[in-house]
């Protein structure tokens, strides 16, 4: 089985094809481009040959949304297959999932919802993960969700369920900053304190992204995971203190929603490597 990512340390931004142009108009200052795998699980035509391309140029994540690896009910066999298909035929250097799940009763709802942290729950998700990467042939990296409110059944961290299930399964860990920072916004704790308590030693990938602020039924703040803004400057502070604890590690900026152009998304991940290489330039000194 092919163990771990073997992504660049460096700064790399999820693919939209309106950036292809200026993407191949010259080589580009980024270290790894991501796609979803849901978008890719077709037989051919434009999205195969621009990810051919990329592929040819780029290392390349494959990122996941879909299989619902929180469910209670059994994974999709044929999404998994098309999954497989998909990443045989690229051979990414990273995949990646969410701690979460989406689908119930053949229905899909199209969000990543929570789910509680019970032994039960962690024994179906470890059993999930198994299978993942068994098909696959490969370890995946599990990502921490973002969360709104908590789930009165749980009965663990959410830091604790996350390292329980790479200690059963060997899964990497994939920590998403922002979804650190919402989190603990949300829920009234401190964001340096879950990462005090989170298994950095597992995580092999970071995400980072925007968020925009709303406000709940009493009329109190509440931090959206939206994708569709710049990095929020306490998110990048949270990154630094990330990356000075453990070293540089592939990052991905993520920007999904209100697509920028090709300038304002590099200029995203070139503040990424500014990071990364402070940190490397400390850690040679």
């Amino acid at each position: 089985m092919r163990n771990g990512s073997h992504l660049p340390a460096r700064a790399g931004v999820g693919f939209k094809p309106a950036h292809f142009p200026d993407i191949l108009a010259a080589a580009q200052p980024v270290g790894f481009f991501e796609v979803h795998a849901e978008n890719y699980m077709g037989a051919g035509g434009p999205p195969h040959a621009q990810l051919r391309t990329l592929r040819d140029r780029y290392a390349l994540s494959v990122h996941g949304v879909g299989l619902s690896i929180g469910s209670m009910q059994s994974l999709d066999r044929d999404h998994l297959a098309r999954l497989k298909t998909l990443c045989d035929r690229y051979q990414p250097e990273s995949f990646s999932e969410h701690l979460a799940w989406s689908s119930h009763g053949g229905v899909y709802f199209n969000d990543l919802l929570p789910l509680p942290y019970t032994e039960q729950t962690l024994a179906r998700v470890a059993e999930h993960i198994d299978q993942v990467q068994t098909a696959l042939g490969r370890t995946m990296l599990l990502e921490n969700p973002s969360t709104y409110v908590g789930i009165a059944e749980s009965t663990m961290a959410e830091v604790d369920f996350l390292s329980k299930v790479a200690s059963r399964t060997g899964c990497g860990l994939l920590l998403d900053v922002n979804n650190v920072f919402v989190s603990a916004h949300n829920q009234g704790m401190s964001a340096l304190s879950y990462l005090d308590a989170f298994s950095l030693k597992r995580v092999k990938e970071v995400h980072l992204g925007g968020h925009h602020e709303e406000t709940d039924d009493t009329g109190a703040p509440l931090l959206i995971d939206a994708h569709g803004s710049p990095v929020a400057d306490a998110v990048w502070a949270l990154y630094a203190e990330v990356i000075a604890r453990t070293g540089p590690l592939p990052t991905l900026i993520e920007w999904d929603n209100d697509v920028p152009d090709w300038p304002t998304l590099r200029a995203e991940a070139l503040a990424a490597e500014r990071i990364l290489a402070g940190d490397a330039r400390a850690s040679a000194a």
